[in-house]
């Protein structure tokens, strides 16, 4: 069996299937996150380059950084993951992990890119229970952060709470209890997949606006909530 690399978020669903993969005892060899070249930060999570790097340390499992210019086009970033993949293979890896759950459009893209590469996909949550994971996420101890949250369904106040016990019950019912439609992304900072917890204090607090990805609602624009973890 070839070497395994997580493509890793930060958040909730990338420790869930993280963690799945150690008890399957397909432990991943390296950690693979995209940041912003300008903010230095994770994509939606905003999370900082340094909080990433303290996060990967604490789980014991190498981390590469990809950086991406704010001007890189889609055509750019698909050239670009090519050769990433491409140089992993050569690397010796066979496998790419994910922690999607149910987007069945995003698995087969996922899926088209690595065949170009001769790599595989693996989905250790695929089609589980969105419900049942976070209630196991909190059984199993960890615990998170969120980060940032779609302004459509949330207020302020959510963005900086963790995910607990009671987290179901503060959710509207239109949200998935992962958010995988994008509702609102985490900051896994403890749990089983770590040797000790991850340090930070909690920032500010500001809305973004960005170009609405759905062309079928009538609104041009989506705003987040995000809170700087420091």
């Amino acid at each position: 069996m070839g070497k395994l690399f997580m493509n890793w978020s930060s958040g909730k669903d990338s420790s869930m299937a993280l963690q799945q993969l150690i008890e399957e005892g397909r432990k991943p060899d390296l950690l693979l996150t995209v940041i912003n070249k300008e903010t230095q930060r994770i994509g939606m999570h905003g999370l900082s380059r340094e909080l990433l790097l303290r996060q990967a340390k604490a789980i014991g499992i190498p981390l590469q950084i990809i950086e991406l210019s704010t001007s890189t086009d889609h055509a750019a970033y698909e050239e670009m993951m090519l050769n990433t993949c491409n140089d992993l293979k050569a690397r010796g890896f066979t496998t790419a992990v994910f922690g999607d759950i149910f987007l069945e459009d995003l698995k087969k893209h996922r899926e088209e890119q690595l065949k170009k590469a001769g790599l595989e996909a693996y989905f250790p949550l695929w089609k589980r229970d969105t419900t049942s994971l976070i209630e196991e996420f909190v059984q199993k101890g960890f615990r998170s952060c969120i980060v940032a949250a779609h302004a459509n369904y949330f207020e302020e106040e959510f963005v900086g709470s963790e995910i607990d016990g009671s987290f179901l019950n503060r959710l509207p019912n239109e949200v998935d209890p992962c958010g995988e439609n994008g509702e609102f992304h985490s900051f896994c900072f403890d749990g089983p997949i770590f040797d000790e917890p991850v340090p930070f204090e909690k920032g500010k607090k500001l809305i973004r606006t960005y170009p609405n990805p759905n062309r079928k609602e009538e609104s041009k624009e989506i705003a987040f909530h995000f809170i700087d973890l420091l």
